[in-house]
Parts: C-alpha cells; sequence; structure tokens
C-alpha cells in the first residue's frame, strides 16, 4: 500500500493533451481509476464511476480514469470512451506515478479515492458489486467533508 500521501507532482497527461497532478485537485475529493479498454472488470465499474461523477461532480468529485493497458492499448481509448458513453476525464499516466500507485499490485481495475487534503482516504483493488457500493458510500463521505 502506498503512504497516505503521494507526491503532489506525481501525474499523468489528459485525453487534451493538458498535464495535471495529484495537486491540481486540492481541495477537490479525486477517483483516480487505473483501467485497460481490454479490461472486464474494468468495463464493468465504469457505469458506477459515471455515475459518481454525474452525483457528486457539483459538490467537488473529480473522476479521472488512467489508462495503464500499454502502447497497444492507448489508441483504443477514444473509442472505448464514446462506446461507454464516459464523461469523466481520462488520460494516460506518467510511470512515476503508476509505478508508485501499483506497484505492489498490478490488478486492475484499482481505484484511489483522496480527500480534499489530498491524503489517500481508501484504495479499491479489482471490481464487483459490493465493491461499487463501497466506492459510493467512501466517496459520499469524501464529498460531504467540506
Amino acid at each position: 500500500m502506498p503512504p497516505l500521501k503521494a507526491e503532489p507532482e506525481l501525474g499523468w497527461v489528459l485525453s487534451d493533451s493538458k498535464r495535471a497532478t495529484l495537486a491540481d485537485y486540492k481541495g477537490k475529493v479525486l477517483a483516480l481509476d487505473f483501467y485497460a479498454t481490454w479490461c472486464a472488470p474494468c468495463r464493468e465499474s465504469i457505469p458506477r464511476l459515471k455515475l459518481l461523477q454525474q452525483r457528486y461532480g457539483r459538490e467537488g468529485l473529480e473522476v479521472v480514469g488512467l489508462n495503464v493497458g500499454g502502447p497497444d492499448d492507448r489508441v483504443k481509448v477514444a473509442d472505448f470512451a464514446k462506446e461507454l458513453g464516459i464523461s469523466y476525464q481520462l488520460g494516460f499516466p506518467d510511470k512515476a506515478l503508476t509505478d508508485f500507485f501499483l506497484s505492489d499490485d498490478q490488478t486492475i481495475p484499482q481505484t484511489f479515492v483522496f480527500g480534499r487534503d489530498g491524503q489517500l482516504v481508501k484504495r479499491f483493488i479489482g471490481y464487483d458489486g459490493s465493491a461499487g457500493n463501497e466506492l459510493e458510500k467512501v466517496v459520499s463521505e469524501a464529498v460531504s467533508k467540506k
């Protein structure tokens, strides 16, 4: 498990080619989701992530999907997003970010929820219905803390 506070300069490139870092989300609740287009559990988790973004976005939640499927998977992201109707931000993590968060377990999807203070609230490894319910509970509690 990574330390409770990641380095704020760790980051990713968003699909619009803008660079983002963990520090950019200070004051917001951030759900970082590591996924691949070919990953069945990842596909299962996306409707819940979309719902969370819709439900809690106005309260300060930002969901960011980070593709870790490799170079061949990167070219599939735009079609994948369209197929699944993904409305939250998508990007590609820096190697340092991926190494930091997935060094002890490469299972995907993995979702990391950070509070407004930048502290890691909870890490979810894999996905099933009960994980989705727990994810929603954690996000709901995090956005309610102003």
